[in-house]
This record gives structure tokens, sequence and C-alpha cells, in this order.
């Protein structure tokens, strides 16, 4: 069984890779709460974007509720519907916060700790130290430039208008070879030899740790984790 996801996996990625424009293999979740048209927005964000979110080995449950924190935490993720009710503004966020499973279900320590540099953060994530601004974070700066290689609209909220931006953590090419690379590599030592041999060709991250998101993080409402509710959850 094992082997036989392994090999869907490489054939998706692949597939991605070569074409550029493979759609969505779905995804395997749940949606509870929110009205029929909020949880077609969920569906329709997911759908535009590329990635293929049934790679993911778990189905995620998405809570959608009016006034709830827009944030994620492994297996599960939450959903203001006022955010849906912006129709397509809101699906850059759906797909932020999906690509969140990504990182929570697919990575490693290691691989995030290598990821970090490249991605220019300064650390991983929330509760890692001194809260810093969101784009400081490398499993923030990973969400959004997933977000935005695989849905590259100029609907998408999360454009990049800048290098300062996190969704212009890598040039989108070089972010989805590397990305490639390291879920075939499988959850284990390969991921960071896999980081660690892309980063010897990787163009140099001309983000500077520190740098203010430019205006491109100002075209989508604030998201903001909040730890108290749940343990250390990503925006």
């Amino acid at each position: 069984m094992v082997r036989g996801l392994r090999a869907a996996l490489t054939c998706a990625l692949v597939t991605l890779a070569i074409t550029g424009t493979a759609r969505a293999a779905g995804g395997n979740y749940v949606i509870d709460g929110g009205t029929p048209a909020q949880q077609q927005q969920v569906r329709s964000a997911l759908t535009a974007s590329s990635f293929p979110w049934s790679v993911v080995p778990r189905q995620i449950a998405i809570h959608v509720g009016r006034g709830l924190v827009t944030q994620s935490t492994p297996g599960q993720v939450w959903l203001d519907a006022n955010l849906l009710d912006s129709g397509t503004f809101s699906w850059a966020i759906v797909q932020h916060e999906y690509a969140h499973q990504v990182d929570f279900l697919m990575l490693n320590d290691d691989a995030r700790t290598a990821l970090t540099g490249v991605l220019g953060a300064r650390t991983w994530c929330w509760g890692s130290g001194p809260d810093l601004d969101h784009a400081q974070y490398g499993c923030e700066r990973f969400a959004s430039t997933l977000a935005w290689s695989f849905w590259q609209s100029p609907d998408n909220a999360l454009r990049p208008e800048g290098p300062g931006d996190e969704s212009a953590a890598l040039p989108s090419a070089r972010f989805k070879a590397l990305l490639g690379e390291l879920l075939k590599a499988g959850f284990g030592d390969a991921q960071l030899a896999t980081i660690e041999a892309f980063s010897g060709r990787a163009p140099s991250v001309t983000t500077a740790p520190g740098t203010a998101p430019t205006t491109a993080a100002l075209r989508r409402p604030a998201v903001v984790a909040t730890r108290a509710r749940r343990p250390s959850p990503r925006a």
C-alpha cells in the first residue's frame, strides 16, 4: 500500500512539473458549518489550484463559522465565514491554510529547519521563540509560496508585488521543483538531503531576514494566530 501511494504521489508531481497546468486532485477533506455557498467557496478555492491536494495522507476537517480565527493545526482548518463571503478573494487564504497541512503531515523537523534558510525566514513557525511578523516565519512563507506557485492568477490575494512578500520566498518554478523532489523523498532523512542538494544550486534569497511585507500583504484580511485556543496554530 505504501509503495502504491508513493507511486501515485510521484506520478502526480512529475505530471505537475511537466505540464504546470494539471488540476488539483481534489483533496480528502470534510467541511462542517457554513452555508452551502460558503462551503462551495472552499471547494472552488482548492479546485482552482494545480497542487494535487490528495497527496496529503490524511482526511482534513475544515470548520466554517462566523467570526472564527482563520488558522490550521494538524488535520484541522478553521475558516471565518466572513472571509468566504468575499468570494474569489478568499481562495488564496483557503489554499494557504490547506498548504499548512502539507507542512504538518508531509515534512519532518530536519526538513523544516533546512527550509527556514532556503525560504528566507528567521525561524520555522509560531511558538519557537519571540513573536515575529507573519512573513518572518518559514511555515507562513512555505504556505503562501505554495498558494501562489500553484495558482498564479490576478485574483490571487497572495500575489507577490516584491521580493519581500512571503509568497515570493522562491521563484515559483524553483519552489515547484523543490517541493516535488521533497515530497517524493518520503518522510525520512532523504528530505534533508534533497534540500541540501537544492540549496547548492538555488538562487540567492534576496529577502533579508526581518524585511517588512509589502502592500501585497495588505490586500487580504489580517490572519492572526491565537495560541490560547489551540496549541501553536498556524495562520
